[in-house]
């Protein structure tokens, strides 16, 4: 069985993120390895292509400052210190990829929803790391109902 060393958790902040959270924390403890997290923020203009005659920089500026906030109190479950808490603007798959190469991961842990159909077709934020990443992937299986 392989071992982890570094640990990159990658949380869209919804509910079923605790999920995400717990597995991730089970594995840092089994291998005795550092945690980092990340949590993507698509910017607005990805959103709504630039349509909006308005200015969204501080719409922008509140989701990253709420988002910092979550992910500081998520964080702060397994110890994981501010140094190794990311809040990004991009792609999701993209940032991923970059944070995990830049922080020498090996290993990523991501939700699932566990899509089928036409919702997988598409693609989800899992399926785009998983098919780009230099490292292992665990993608958490996520059950919407459970808290």
């Amino acid at each position: 069985m392989a071992s982890y060393k570094r640990i990159l958790v990658g949380l869209d902040l919804s509910e079923e993120s605790s999920q995400v959270l717990e597995k991730a924390g089970e594995l840092g403890k089994a291998f005795d390895a550092d945690l980092s997290l990340v949590h993507v923020i698509e910017p607005l203009t990805f959103a709504y292509g630039g349509d909006i005659p308005m200015d969204l920089s501080e719409v922008q500026e509140q989701l990253q400052t709420q988002a910092k906030e979550q992910l500081r109190k998520a964080a702060d479950q397994l110890n994981v210190p501010a140094e190794r808490q990311h809040v990004v603007l991009g792609q999701p798959a993209t940032e991923i990829h970059r944070l995990a190469e830049e922080q020498e991961a090996d290993l990523i842990v991501i939700g699932s929803h566990g899509r089928h159909g036409l919702a997988l077709l598409l693609g989800s934020t899992a399926n785009g790391v998983l098919h780009g990443a230099g490292c292992d992937v665990l993608a958490v299986r996520v059950n919407v109902e459970s808290k």
